[in-house]
């Protein structure tokens, strides 16, 4: 019986990453979940684009490793509904009949790597490594952000103002001037406002400042 997704409510958090493969051929699906399954993985198998989407995808998968072409939808729609409603997870493409133009298309717009069949053992699970450590790149950025927004929250509608002229580079009193504020006064915003944002130094603050501004926060 193949492996199904578990409800994200029954994962424990020191569990493996989560693979999910979708292909329509049975044999290529359980040999990936089998190789995948020997290094400590832990794997859902699908038939069919449609069929992962009406399972629901839980938070814990760490990358989708599909077919690109598949019944009644591709991957590569598949990929551009995931891109779609916001879900940046890793893909790995595979596939009997690849072109040039569909690899290009696929890599645009995100994919891990295009493997053709027949690959070997070590190309999968090479391409694996790959997008489960993009994964995580992605879920610590994410949970970062996370933290810096909540930080951000805490601040005064002054001390984000100062906030931004000191990430821009002004001194003390180049901001006391823009804000018709005395330098005291920017000092004392300045220093309430990196400990509300647990910055250490300027730099730390400059970089949460621009972490929140490609976030469009």
């Amino acid at each position: 019986m193949e492996e199904r997704l578990l409800p994200v409510d029954e994962i424990a958090d020191e569990m493996p990453p989560l693979v999910v493969i979708v292909d329509d051929d049975e044999i290529v699906r359980r040999s990936i979940g089998s190789l995948l399954r020997s290094i400590g993985l832990r794997t859902a198998l699908f038939s069919s684009a449609q069929e992962l989407l009406d399972a629901d995808l839980p938070e814990d998968v760490g990358c989708i490793v599909m077919d690109v072409r598949l019944p009644r939808m591709s991957g590569l729609e598949f990929q551009t509904r995931l891109r779609k409603r916001g879900d940046d997870r890793p893909l790995i493409f595979i596939t009997g009949h690849g072109d040039i133009p569909m690899t290009v298309r696929a890599m645009k717009a995100g994919a891990i790597d295009f493997l053709a069949k027949p690959f070997r053992d070590q190309d999968i699970l090479d391409a694996v490594n790959v997008a489960l450590a993009r994964d995580r790149e992605s879920r610590q950025a994410k949970a970062s952000l996370a933290d810096i927004r909540a930080r951000l929250a805490t601040l005064t509608p002054r001390e984000r103002e100062v906030m931004t002229l000191v990430a821009s580079g002004l001194l003390n009193k180049q901001a006391a001037g823009e804000l018709g504020l005395s330098e005291v006064t920017v000092k004392l915003h300045r220093a309430s406002l990196m400990k509300k944002m647990r910055a250490r130094t300027i730099a730390q603050l400059v970089r949460m400042v621009e972490a929140l501004e490609r976030a469009g926060a």
